[in-house]
């Protein structure tokens, strides 16, 4: 039961989506500086990408390339790329997702 007749406090919604707000936007700029690693092939290929899912580096050993099957060489490069972005995807979901389901609850945000 909340105290006045049953109607929110206008001030007190505002100031918590606010809070939500603010605590998302640090925690998607913490994610825009975390890396995170995949690979492919036992190592033969690595991936490095953000935590917001961007791709940073991409290291080949050279035992990975063969001029005569690039097709391969260029399937471990999606696998590790891939792999990449899952890792970054389960840092998303440990960052924000405790965030998001705040954010769910409150009238009128589009969440």
């Amino acid at each position: 039961m909340i105290p006045g007749g049953g109607q929110p406090n206008m001030q007190q919604l505002l100031q918590q989506a606010q809070k939500m707000q603010q605590d998302l936007a640090r925690a998607q700029e913490e994610l825009a500086r975390t890396e995170v690693d995949g690979q492919a092939g036992g190592g033969l290929v690595k991936a490095t990408v953000t935590g917001s899912g961007e791709l940073r580096s991409l290291v080949i050993d050279p035992k990975a390339v063969d001029p005569e099957d690039t097709e391969t060489l260029a399937d471990l490069v999606v696998a590790a790329v891939q792999a990449a972005n899952e890792n970054a995807q389960q840092l998303q979901q440990q960052k924000l997702g405790p965030l998001t389901q705040g954010l769910g609850g409150m009238p009128g945000l589009p969440f």
